[in-house]
């Protein structure tokens, strides 16, 4: 259930009082994270310092003895609650998390379960929340592989090869933006707006930022603190996961009829230039596009061989071609399957 605006209210462009000891409400949303969970609850219950914390496990149905961590843990530290997530996805965890917990609370943190943090993260987020005055604190992503396969996407996520150059992806910080990972956000913003859309299973982050800007909230960008974030470990996952992301943003864009980035744009002909491919079978020039391609992400994971001396970059361009590739079939299948949903 998607947390309801306050009716006839009009909170959009005004300021909130946060009291100088806020009250956070802490929220991992998960699923089968038993290797992780552990970690992240000791680390996030240090990092309370004197901040009235709530801490919030969203769990979807985890069938790896993640609950059974929790519970255990619950009786370790205070102030921590696992709240079951019957719809699974990330959004809706979310959602019922502030619907359930969130009254009375000034600031949600939102955790990545398959990350990890910097031991100041929570009152770095806070600190620049109150600053800046922003609605909404997003941080950037440092990603770290363990493993050949995953050490190389992690390097392709790492690179404008992977991220198109995306702020959040690239570095940097200590700015206004549109969008980046979501940290720390105001929970009168999000009541205000809507919270999540739980039809997103993916770009549900994207999706909300939209809608947090149209009315007129503000985002600021850290440069203070980071998240590292752990690539999928296999062709496969990678695929499925770049497939939904491509899924979401093709939803996000038809929701507000906006006009992709030409980070974005370009990786759609990936997609119709690999099945176009096929008829070089009889015409030899339908696969000069694919082979352009192809050339251009292993040229490029070279020059990042080179630049880093590293020779796993070279391989970066395995990891690169999946999520290309996935991304744009994901979004031109959404768009096929809502134009079928229109004609029937």
């Amino acid at each position: 259930m998607v947390v309801s605006s306050v009716p006839g209210s009009d909170m959009s462009n005004q300021h909130f009082e946060i009291p100088s000891n806020p009250r956070v409400l802490l929220v991992i949303p998960c699923l089968n994270e038993a290797k992780t969970i552990e970690a992240l609850l000791r680390k996030f219950a240090l990092q309370r310092g004197e901040t009235d914390m709530l801490i919030v496990v969203a769990d979807g149905g985890s069938r790896d003895g993640t609950t059974d961590i929790v519970r255990r843990m619950i009786g370790e530290i205070p102030d921590l609650v696992l709240l079951d997530n019957p719809k699974r996805i990330q959004s809706a965890a979310m959602n019922l998390a502030i619907q359930t917990y969130g009254d009375g609370r000034d600031y949600l943190i939102r955790i990545d379960a398959h990350g990890d943090y910097p031991d100041n993260y929570c009152q770095a987020l806070i600190d620049e929340a109150v600053v800046h005055q922003a609605d909404s604190v997003v941080v950037g992503m440092e990603t770290v592989g363990f493993g050949a396969f995953q050490q190389a996407a992690a390097i392709a996520q790492n690179s404008k090869l992977g991220n198109g150059g995306s702020k959040h992806r690239a570095g940097g910080g200590g700015e206004w933006v549109d969008h980046g990972h979501h940290a720390l956000m105001r929970i009168a913003a999000y009541r205000q707006v809507g919270g999540y859309d739980e039809s997103f299973s993916h770009n549900e982050d994207a999706e909300l930022d939209f809608r947090l800007r149209n009315a007129g909230f503000r985002i600021w960008m850290t440069g203070e603190t980071f998240m590292t974030y752990y690539p999928r470990s296999s062709a496969s996952a990678l695929f499925r996961q770049y497939l939904g992301y491509g899924r979401g943003r093709a939803k996000n864009l038809l929701k507000h009829r906006s006009i992709p980035k030409i980070r974005q744009a370009i990786p759609l002909a990936v997609a119709p230039v690999v099945a176009g491919a096929v008829l070089a079978l009889l015409y030899w020039w339908a696969a000069v596009p694919v082979a352009v391609w192809m050339i251009a992400c292993i040229a490029y994971g070279a020059y990042m061989a080179i630049g880093q001396r590293n020779s796993i970059a070279l391989l970066a361009t395995i990891p690169a071609m999946i999520m290309h590739l996935a991304w744009s079939a994901g979004f031109w299948m959404e768009l096929l399957r809502i134009r079928r949903k229109k004609v029937a």
